[in-house]
């Protein structure tokens, strides 16, 4: 395999880990700086130049894009993917996963226990944002921050609002979300590699430092994760649209509390906790893949009239809970299960002894009318009624 890593840093620990990793496995690899590459629209097929010059080709790419060159990184990563160029993390991925509040949009759709959140730009909005919370106190999050950067404890509801309203006037755009008292300055990285998670490890804060980030000074242990954190993990990674990506969660009373997906982990704090070699395994997925690539088949697959690819749910589906799939009907309205999504689990070409369960995603090809048919209703929005306090009877 011909590798590329996209990093403006080559002597990180990162980049010098994934460089050698690959040399260990005898492929060929480059460091090439992000913002040496000129993008060119010119000739009749997508091309990139490198310092000037046309650039050779390479195999698969591996974006390691910084905060500050989000935008430049991820139209240098989408030229590649229009290269036909293998990259675990798509500039669509990358993208979803640095904006903090579309990241909490997209994984608040799919059912990822995340700590309730606001977003609100309106002075008179502030207050009932923080109410909806949960109340004082409250983190209040920079959309742009990193690193614990921009993370702030507000201990009372004024306080919230004074430092919300400051970061408003100088045009900065935040969240507010409820404090979890319970993680007592802890959280969980795990660092997912495909569709499993190859190392994990517990931060915790320093003192009274409720930032478990080891940039504010907080330490690392390794951790065997519960299968309700794993598949939390591969999961929001998998929604994000990322391969290789960090996850970090909270330990909540009622099981893991996602706080972010980043698509451009750093591994030396969780390869020093967990003495595991996680540059290798990102490689070794990337070899497989580019030996073997993944078919989106909704892309790819050329259909006749009416005949499409839909991913259906099986969710409290009377017809389709527990039963095999044989029995499930699906062939007799003319539809194949491609795939079947099991949790962090993916079968291809499920035999019909298969079993559904509620909550199995079948990627399905067949009669689209058909497949229409068995998206259940979208659930109404009932609105919130907020009860007015009861008038004082009159006396006398």
């Amino acid at each position: 395999m011909k590798l590329a890593i996209l990093s403006r840093a080559p002597q990180a620990y990162s980049t010098q880990r994934l460089r050698a990793a690959a040399l260990q496995r005898g492929h060929r690899v480059k460091v090439l700086n992000t913002l040496r590459f000129a993008i060119d629209l010119t000739g009749p097929d997508p091309d990139l130049q490198y310092r000037g010059r046309q650039l050779s080709d390479y195999d698969a790419i591996l974006p390691r894009i910084g905060n500050s060159i989000t935008y430049f990184g991820t139209a240098v990563v989408r030229q590649f993917e229009q290269m036909d160029v293998y990259t675990p993390n798509t500039a669509n991925g990358i993208t979803n996963a640095r904006d903090k509040l579309r990241a909490n949009q997209i994984l608040s759709r799919h059912n990822i226990g995340m700590p309730a959140t606001a977003f609100v730009r309106d002075r008179a909005d502030v207050r009932p944002a923080i109410e909806r919370v949960g109340g004082a106190p409250v983190v209040i999050k920079l959309l742009e921050g990193t690193q614990g950067i921009g993370v702030i404890l507000a201990p009372q509801v004024k306080v919230a609002e004074a430092i919300i309203e400051t970061l408003h006037s100088t045009k900065q755009n935040v969240l507010i979300q409820r404090f979890i008292a319970e993680s007592r300055g802890r959280d969980i990285r795990a660092l997912v590699v495909g569709d499993r998670v190859v190392a994990a490890m517990r931060r915790v804060a320093s003192g009274d430092e409720f930032r478990s980030n080891v940039h504010r000074g907080g330490t690392v242990e390794p951790v065997e994760l519960d299968p309700e954190y794993e598949l939390a993990a591969v999961r929001s990674a998998q929604i994000m649209g990322l391969k290789v990506a960090g996850v970090d969660m909270l330990e909540g009373n009622d099981g893991p509390l996602v706080m972010e997906v980043n698509s451009s982990p750093g591994l030396q704090g969780i390869e020093t906790a967990t003495n595991l070699d996680v540059a290798g395994a990102i490689i070794d997925y990337m070899a497989n893949q580019v030996a073997f690539p993944e078919i989106d088949v909704r892309q790819r697959l050329t259909v006749s009239t009416g005949y499409g690819v839909a991913e259906l749910l099986v969710h409290g589906n009377a017809d389709l809970v527990g039963k095999p799939l044989r029995e499930s009907g699906l062939a007799d309205r003319d539809i194949s299960v491609l795939t079947l999504h099991r949790g962090a689990n993916v079968v291809p070409n499920p035999r019909g002894s298969v079993v559904l369960e509620s909550g199995d995603r079948l990627l399905c090809f067949g009669r689209l009318e058909e497949m229409r048919s068995m998206i259940p209703e979208r659930r109404k929005r009932r609105a919130k009624v907020r009860r007015l306090p009861k008038e004082p009877i009159p006396e006398g």
